[in-house]
């Protein structure tokens, strides 16, 4: 599960980058959260579409 900590930080990291140049470890520390944002993501909105019942 992404934390709001981790939210934070993956927005933090984003502006970092769009104001000037990330280090290498930032790098890879941002691909790495963002992986586990969209994994978490697609989890949740799986059971979304797997909750939806058609009624005819």
């Amino acid at each position: 599960m992404v934390t709001k900590e981790k939210l934070t930080r993956i927005n933090e990291l984003a502006r970092i980058a769009k104001n000037g140049e990330l280090t290498d470890e930032e790098k890879s520390e941002q691909k790495a959260l963002r992986e586990e944002y969209i994994e978490a993501f697609r989890k949740t909105f799986k059971k979304q579409l797997e909750s939806i019942e058609l009624v005819d």
